[in-house]
């Protein structure tokens, strides 16, 4: 007798009739889609081609029809007839996405054009609007305290009194000492119009704030710095942004606003509509933001509408490496079109290309390329980027990415990306560091440990998980508090304070 084992895998057997059903209602699922693909296809190849040739023309109508037919057949073969059919409840739809997917998949000519599922779609207008229902604060967490590093205009926080610097220490009479900052979220956001109760910590003082909840938009931040110096930060240009930066711009204004910096670094764009709003406030009425370039090689041009604030005498725009696409085209037009702009940090993104969303019925969406732009005066950015006036880099240790260690426990004479990473990290914090090449010796391990001492941890020297997450936590909580060693903003106020 043979004593191999054959492991067979159990799962729920479907009985005949059951099978039927689902055949069935996969084919009236398949030829309702089928039909309104005919027209999608249809309706796109014609698009598609007919507008490279300047115009909105139908193209050959027969290899319209043998496209759908093959499509029908394959969608019908892997529907029915494709054995792991048998595994996703909705496989019909399951098969269309990946159709949608690689119709508009072309990574090397246009990274920018893809199809989104609802859920992708919902979660990139959220991405661009940084909505959410909560009190209007951003804070950091380090050395287990929540602290509050900006507190929103108009938002439920500032009306209640919250200031920058509070410490969050309850929220609804739960202590948030070793709670992450995703369990700080939860704690604080919730439904709209209702109500939290947080215990501050501010200046070794307890204060309780009951604050109602609301619909937060959070893609901009300013605030007066010194003098008649101004900071306004832009995250991102959703549909609020213009009302948020009027708000920040008038207050300031208020205050003798003359000089601004507008930080734009790692602003990856958003709405067209929403840049041409805000360029309204800089720049005078009819002045050209920017050119849109299209495939049958006519040309737009967008103009400001409105009177700007001229109370606003010079301004340095801060960028770097992810400053992409609308906030490229607001540097340019800024440039180029006043006398009193320079940009500070490193070069752009390099993004020139304009995206429209096309929304169908079930939520899901196509995002497509309908044109290049190119600044007032003609520069194209798109895979070049923009080269700041003064280039100035921030210390390496914030701009390079690090991992996470696992049980690992390194030591003298270990080479690891780690060691390099912890190394930039303790030279950063003033520790004595000879080098950061990933080669732990004795002067790395005696950094190590008198960190250790300083942070009240277990000063062996070693580099585990726990002393390298602490490393990093008091990384952040020095680039939160201190802005002098934001390299980049310190030399936009010397230029400004001259």
């Amino acid at each position: 007798m043979n004593d191999d084992k054959v492991r067979v895998k159990l799962e729920r057997h479907l009985w005949p009739d059951e099978v039927e059903k689902i055949r069935k209602k996969r084919n009236q699922k398949l030829k309702n889609i089928v039909i309104i693909l005919g027209f999608v296809v249809v309706f796109l190849l014609g698009f598609l081609f007919g507008y490279g040739n300047g115009g909105y023309v139908i193209s050959n109508s027969t290899s319209n029809e043998k496209a759908n037919d093959k499509f029908s057949d394959i969608l019908n073969i892997m529907s029915n007839k494709w054995y792991f059919a048998k595994d996703d409840e909705d496989i019909v739809n399951t098969i269309m996405d990946k159709a949608f997917y690689g119709m508009t998949y072309n990574e090397e000519v246009d990274p920018h054009t893809t199809y989104m599922s609802a859920d992708e779609i919902k979660q990139f207008t959220q991405n661009i609007n940084m909505g959410f229902v909560g009190i209007g604060v951003e804070f950091f967490n380090a050395d287990d305290y929540a602290i509050v590093k900006k507190v929103f205009k108009n938002s439920p926080a500032e009306e209640a009194g919250v200031l920058a610097g509070d410490i969050i220490h309850k929220v609804d009479g739960i202590e948030i000492k070793h709670k992450t900052s995703e369990e700080i979220v939860n704690l604080v956001q919730g439904k709209e119009n209702t109500k939290v109760t947080i215990e501050f910590i501010r200046q070794g003082e307890s204060i309780t704030l009951d604050i109602i909840r609301a619909q937060i938009n959070a893609t901009t931040f300013g605030e007066m710095v010194v003098d008649d110096i101004g900071y306004l930060e832009i995250y991102q240009f959703g549909n609020t942004t213009q009302y948020e930066v009027d708000d920040y711009l008038r207050a300031m204004s208020e205050q003798g606003l003359r000089k601004l910096i507008i930080d734009l670094r790692d602003n990856g764009g958003g709405y067209l509509d929403a840049l041409e709003h805000i360029l309204n406030y800089f720049l005078p009425p009819q002045t050209v933001i920017m050119r849109q370039e299209y495939s049958n090689g006519s040309v737009d041009l967008s103009k400001t509408t409105k009177g700007e604030y001229t109370n606003i005498e010079e301004i340095v725009v801060l960028i770097n490496e992810n400053t992409a696409s609308a906030s490229e085209v607001m540097t340019l037009a800024l440039k180029e079109q006043r006398d009193d702009v320079t940009i500070v940090g490193v070069k752009s993104f390099g993004k020139g290309t304009v995206q429209v969303t096309q929304s169908f019925k079930d939520g899901s969406a196509l995002k497509y390329t309908t044109s290049k732009w190119l600044s007032p005066s003609g520069v194209c950015v798109n895979k070049e980027g923009i080269e700041p006036d003064i280039e100035v880099k921030l210390p390496p240790v914030i701009t390079s990415v690090y991992g996470s260690m696992g049980e690992e426990v390194l030591d003298v004479d270990s080479v690891d990306i780690n060691v390099a990473s912890v190394q930039m990290a303790l030279e950063f914090l003033g520790y004595n560091i000879d080098r950061t090449d990933g080669y732990f010796n004795q002067t790395t391990k005696n950094a190590i440990k008198e960190f250790q001492k300083d942070h009240e941890i277990e000063d062996s020297g070693l580099l585990d998980s726990n002393t390298f997450e602490a490393i990093y936590s008091a990384v952040s909580l020095e680039w939160s508090l201190n802005k002098l060693r934001d390299s980049q903003y310190q030399k936009a106020l010397e230029i400004l304070s001259e």
